[in-house]
């Protein structure tokens, strides 16, 4: 499981009851929760979080392990009136937001310019399992490189994105990763601020970071079933 910084990494953890080992492997250090779970402070932003993920994923494959499941988790911006502060998103599709081109036209996706992809898509039994056991909502959960702070940005991308719930800066490079290891991705957020205005008054750290540990708590069956599959 990947969370950009350890705060998030850790609420995670507190879902899971026992004591946590600490694993070092080339390249990334791992907490190991009693169920089985490893926790990866991946790094902000795609590109960290892509490198991380894949030495992780890496790590376990050679050691003769390999994860079942990837799943990036932390806060994120919740687009309003659909995800409000405190609540918890799951990913229906992982989607790159700012990955191509602005054109006089407007912004071009990069599958538009002929390569790549733009969007994951988990498992959707694994989609369905998650929001029965938290009660989360699910929808497009975004990766962008720079947070939305202005209205006009935040109405650009709900132009592009319309069923768009949540943003964060690492879901798309994790399911880079763990899609290029054969591997399903899931991508799940507690709301901390509304998408649009910067505006740190308004941001609910601790409330959302209460609200991953919560959702995780519920989550750790559905997770665990995937692990032994």
């Amino acid at each position: 499981m990947a969370t950009a910084v350890p705060a998030e990494r850790d609420a995670v953890a507190r879902a899971f009851p026992g004591t946590v080992e600490h694993v070092h492997r080339p390249g990334v250090s791992l907490v190991r929760t009693s169920g089985s779970c490893d926790l990866l402070a991946a790094g902000v932003g795609p590109a960290a979080a892509a490198a991380s993920t894949a030495a992780a994923l890496t790590a376990a494959a050679l050691k003769g392990r390999p994860y079942r499941l990837v799943v990036c988790a932390g806060i994120g911006g919740g687009f309003q009136p659909g995800a409000p502060v405190g609540s918890l998103v799951v990913s229906r599709t992982i989607t790159v937001a700012d990955l191509g081109a602005e054109t006089a036209d407007g912004f071009l996706p990069v599958t538009e310019l002929g390569f790549g992809l733009v969007t994951h898509i988990p498992p959707r039994s694994l989609v369905r399992d998650a929001v029965q056991a938290t009660g989360a909502r699910s929808g497009t959960v975004l990766t962008v490189s720079t947070v939305t702070g202005t209205a006009a940005r935040a109405d650009a991308l709900r132009a592009r994105h319309p069923d768009a719930l949540a943003e964060g800066m690492e879901g798309f490079g994790v399911a880079e990763a763990a899609d290029a290891q054969g591997r399903p991705v899931l991508e799940i957020r507690a709301i901390s601020n509304p998408v649009g205005p910067r505006d740190r008054a308004a941001w609910r750290i601790g409330e959302a970071l209460e609200a991953l540990t919560e959702g995780f708590g519920k989550l750790a069956p559905v997770l665990e079933s995937w692990n032994t599959a």
